[in-house]
């Protein structure tokens, strides 16, 4: 492939769908741990915010067009907590079942029908760091929040998220029905139909 985009992050299960998407347009994905670049601290108030800053990060860091993203669970009984804290709502360096845990807890006298959330997820591409009008692609899949954790798939909190349609928790679906309907799935589609003419200006 002829032209390179850094992916702000490094996770692998990431890179490999994302260079799907980009190989029929001549372009790969790279992470950005290839040119040692270090992770940006997170101070945006949104997740579009914090996905813009892990981008113009590696940007800046590697003189390339880079792609990042944000992503996260909002409840409503919580005020959209744990949002932009998903990763760490049981502190710095939380495991998904500590996460789980804290979000239980949180829940606890929240009746079935208050308990109502949604997963967030935003794309954000950037052609260099002074890009004023970055590509942003954002999906939302809406659900609940179970009792107790069911499944033995996914990550994060999918244990916990109910998809109302199908009555089991997204941790219980397979990979391809969880990308059918999930959130990152959403924002992947929609960077699929809207790319092409950013990296024809790269």
């Amino acid at each position: 492939m002829s032209n390179r985009i850094v992916l702000a992050s490094g996770n692998r299960g990431k890179l490999e769908e994302f260079n799907q998407i980009l190989a029929p347009l001549n372009f790969s994905a790279v992470p950005q741990h290839d040119f040692s670049v270090r992770d940006v601290e997170e101070t945006g108030l949104s997740f579009v915010e914090n996905a813009i800053l892990k981008a113009r990060n590696a940007c800046r860091a590697t003189g390339l067009p880079s792609l990042a993203d944000d992503s996260g669970l909002e409840v409503d009984a919580l005020r959209g907590a744990p949002g932009i804290y998903s990763a760490r709502y049981a502190g710095e360096g939380a495991s998904d079942e500590e996460n789980n845990r804290k979000l239980l807890a949180a829940l606890a006298d929240v009746p079935d029908g208050e308990r109502t959330a949604r997963f967030q997820c935003v794309l954000v591409f950037m052609r260099h760091a002074e890009d004023p009008t970055p590509l942003i692609c954002q999906g939302t899949w809406e659900g609940s929040i179970l009792r107790e954790p069911q499944g033995q798939n996914g990550f994060g909190y999918d244990p916990l998220f109910l998809v109302p349609e199908l009555g089991c928790a997204s941790a219980e679906l397979t990979p391809e029905q969880k990308h059918e309907r999930s959130h990152r799935g959403k924002a992947v589609r929609q960077l699929i139909a809207s790319i092409a003419p950013y990296l024809a200006q790269v």
